[in-house]
């Protein structure tokens, strides 16, 4: 029998904002999958939903979980998943539970709701058309300078989580690969009571002192484009291409590609070449 597995995004603070559909995809689960049975009850609880069987799939338990769930849905029931707080798989558990349930054969839906990376990307002020999601980058070693090193070169605005006793090092951190002027917007305890917003520059996020307490969301502007070439860049290029035996139409296109400049001025100079 084919069962369903519905992910289902819960309060990121509010609880005002759970939506009716995801209480009543909850109120019609056979069981749960959840990160903490106690906060996923009292949740339940103030929703007036009565308590189904609560499975245990936080980060440490969700590959074990995985394979009850799988054998639940196997007999043709519904296994709704939740997180502590937001979209389940957004840097929470619940992606294994996703990949574990098509590969047994299984439904998957969602009940879309709170996201506190799209919540804090929107009020950013920053630019939303291009953005990337990078999580909690690594708290140490060569894997923690090979992302914010990477987070310095990206072109779409980057949002990370953050704890909040690491949040002043990695601010330092990025204010040094990615320069002063960044912008940046520090979002903290999102739809809360003492939800804060604070936008300025990363030099300035770095300097500035603030309480370990909350969640945090950043939101790091995307790296300015890199300057055009100037012509003897393209013409020494294209000289190069050209003595390769390529065409000037070849030759033209490969520059244009390579450099990330329109191809027809390029082609027109090749032509003169």
């Amino acid at each position: 029998m084919a069962g369903r597995l519905v992910l289902v995004a819960t309060p990121i603070g509010n609880l005002g904002d759970l939506a009716p559909r995801a209480v009543e995809a909850l109120r019609d689960a056979d069981a749960i999958a959840c990160e903490d049975t106690r906060r996923t009850g009292l949740l339940l609880q103030r929703s007036g939903v009565s308590r189904p069987r609560l499975l245990r799939a936080d980060e440490h338990e969700e590959r074990a979980a995985a394979t009850e769930v799988v054998r639940l849905l196997g007999e043709g029931l519904t296994v709704a998943v939740v997180t502590d707080a937001g979209t389940p798989g957004v840097s929470d558990p619940g992606a294994l539970l996703v990949r574990a349930a098509l590969d047994a054969g299984h439904d998957v839906a969602c009940v879309p709701g709170p996201t506190a990376a799209v919540t804090a990307l929107v009020v950013s002020g920053l630019a939303t058309d291009r953005w990337v999601m990078e999580g909690f980058v690594p708290r140490t070693g060569a894997g923690r300078a090979t992302r914010i090193a990477e987070i310095a070169a990206e072109r779409r605005t980057v949002v990370l989580y953050e704890a909040p006793h690491r949040l002043q090092r990695t601010l330092a951190d990025l204010a040094s690969a990615c320069g002063a002027d960044r912008r940046v917007c520090i979002a903290r305890e999102l739809t809360k009571l003492h939800e804060e917003l604070w936008r300025g520059t990363l030099g300035e996020a770095a300097s500035r002192t603030t309480a370990p307490r909350g969640e945090y969301v950043l939101v790091v502007e995307g790296a300015p484009a890199p300057p055009p070439p100037d012509a003897a860049a393209v013409d020494d290029a294209l000289r190069a291409a050209l003595a390769e035996g390529l065409s000037t139409r070849d030759a033209a296109a490969r520059v244009a590609a390579t450099l990330g400049i329109p191809r027809n001025p390029v082609y027109e100079r090749a032509l003169e070449l």
